[in-house]
This record gives structure tokens, C-alpha cells and sequence, in this order.
């Protein structure tokens, strides 16, 4: 490592850190921290987060993981406060149980449901989240949302936070770049059927095939809990209820798959690809 790097690194062997005790309880609650930030861990996320364009209120790095300060330096900025931690006071901070020796508070963008619109209520397509409690499938939600064009994701009481550690890391980094709301499902969609969208409820067992369902207006598309799927009285809400046919030996699909599915089907009558493409040779 270049001298100007190691400078750089700041070295704090105290657990009581003001920094480091606020890193860990954001990593311990899985949620953001006063000033809107999330705890994250691993090289890919803190670079994803530096490519989405957000700022970085800190990085920290273990003995064992100064390594990567090569790496990562270059891509932070110089106000950016960067840390060098002893191997087991940094351990003691992250959750994951083979850490990297990377971490960093991240500022998150806050949204308001009409961000969740992407501004053209016309081409509005919301994933709704309730109840949902495994985080790799809340994760790979969020990437699915992103990688088919959804313009927000709405996330209703009891879904796990879209903070855990655990989500951050199965988003790949769609986390920080698609619009996210965590608010009361019911008075949400509400609000969303005032704004014109439909509203659509996804069922492992009864419903409309998925693929004669009309997906091309504007749409907020609910995805339940793995066990129990929607509430009640949420899908006498909807406007309609769509399944996903599949053989009969498997009991349901888990809400990952089931959500990706239906986002790619929505992209597909959407024509979101061809536009994807056009952007992307651009």
C-alpha cells in the first residue's frame, strides 16, 4: 500500500469508539442510524454503494483487511473518515461470522410514495411487501425490482427491515439505488389506488394465470409472507389476484421466485427490455 493511503487510515483500538459503538448498533437493530444511515459490510456492497452516487459518512477496515484499502481508497473521498480496526474489535462489530475486513456507514436517500411513481404515474409499477421475513428473500426482491423495472418498493408491518445485513448483501446493490418506503400497508394502498394504479395480489394456489393478467397499466403488485401469504382482508382490497402455475408436487414458491416472476412477466408486456437496451447501447 502506497504511503499517502496508509496515512490515510486512522487506527482506533477502542471499543468505545463513538464511531464504532455506531456502527455496531446499526448493524445490531438493522436499521438506519439517526442520520439516516446503514451499516453495510463486504467489498462489492461498500463499491456498489460508491457507484450508486451515495455518501459515505465512513469506511473501516480490520488489520486483516487493510488489504483492500488499495482497492477502496482511490474510490472514496478524501472527507470520507476511514478507520483501521484490530482484528477481533472489528469482528466483535460486523455480524457476518468471516467478515472481510470492510465496512461503512452509508447515507441512504429517503423516498415518499409518490418518489415510489418514478414520476409517470403512467409507467408506475410498485412491488408491495407484506409480511415477508426471510431476508434473502426480501433481498432478492429488491433486485428483481430493480433489474425489471419497478419504480419503488413498498414495505408493509412485520416484513424484515430492508436493512438487515443480510438483505443489503442479496440486493446487490439495488438497495440503494431503488426507491424503498416502509410504511402501514392498508392506508398505503389507499393511497396508490387514488393515484390510479391497480392493484394486484400474487397466490400461490388460486387466481387469474399470471400470464393472461394485464400488467401494462399502472400497478402496485403485492407479494405476502412465505407461510401465509397475504392477510385477509388485504387481498379483498385488490383489484384482482393473479397465480403462478406450477406443478402440483411443489406446494408454493417462496416469495422471491414468486415476486422475480411476475416482475419479468410485467417487463415483458411492459416491452421494458427492449427499452433497457436501447438505454444501456447508448
Amino acid at each position: 500500500m502506497k504511503n499517502s493511503q496508509q496515512e490515510r487510515l486512522r487506527r482506533v483500538a477502542g471499543r468505545h469508539n463513538v464511531l464504532i459503538k455506531e456502527v455496531r448498533r446499526a448493524f445490531a437493530r438493522a436499521e438506519l442510524t439517526a442520520d439516516g444511515e446503514c451499516a453495510v459490510e463486504g467489498v462489492r456492497v461498500v463499491e456498489e454503494a460508491i457507484r450508486s452516487g451515495l455518501h459515505l459518512r465512513a469506511v473501516l477496515f480490520s488489520e486483516s483487511g487493510q488489504v483492500r484499502a488499495g482497492r477502496l481508497l482511490p474510490q472514496v473521498g478524501s472527507q470520507v473518515e476511514t478507520l483501521l480496526l484490530p482484528d477481533k474489535l472489528f469482528t466483535s462489530m460486523v455480524p457476518s461470522e468471516t467478515p472481510q475486513g470492510v465496512a461503512a456507514l452509508v447515507r441512504m436517500k429517503s423516498h415518499t410514495l409518490q418518489d415510489l411513481l418514478s414520476g409517470e404515474q403512467a409507467a408506475a409499477l410498485v412491488v408491495a411487501v407484506a409480511g415477508v421475513q426471510d431476508p434473502g428473500n426480501l433481498g432478492t426482491i429488491l433486485r428483481s425490482a430493480e433489474a425489471f423495472g419497478a419504480t419503488g418498493v413498498l414495505l408493509g408491518e412485520n416484513t424484515v427491515s430492508a436493512y438487515n445485513s443480510k438483505v443489503v448483501r442479496a440486493s446487490a446493490g439495488s438497495i440503494f439505488r431503488i426507491p424503498l418506503l416502509r410504511q402501514e400497508l392498508m392506508s398505503a394502498l389507499r393511497s396508490l389506488r387514488e393515484r390510479g394504479l391497480r392493484l394486484l395480489a400474487t397466490s400461490s394456489h388460486k387466481g387469474n394465470p399470471l400470464k393472461d393478467a394485464g400488467l401494462t397499466s399502472p400497478l402496485a403488485l403485492l407479494v405476502g409472507s412465505e407461510g401465509a401469504g397475504l392477510a385477509r382482508e388485504i387481498v379483498a382490497q385488490v383489484d384482482e389476484v393473479v397465480a403462478i402455475p406450477h406443478s402440483p408436487r411443489v406446494e408454493s414458491l417462496n416469495a422471491g421466485v414468486a415476486a422475480s416472476i411476475a416482475l419479468y412477466e410485467a417487463a415483458r408486456q411492459r416491452m421494458f427490455f427492449t427499452t433497457a437496451t436501447k438505454g444501456h447501447g447508448n
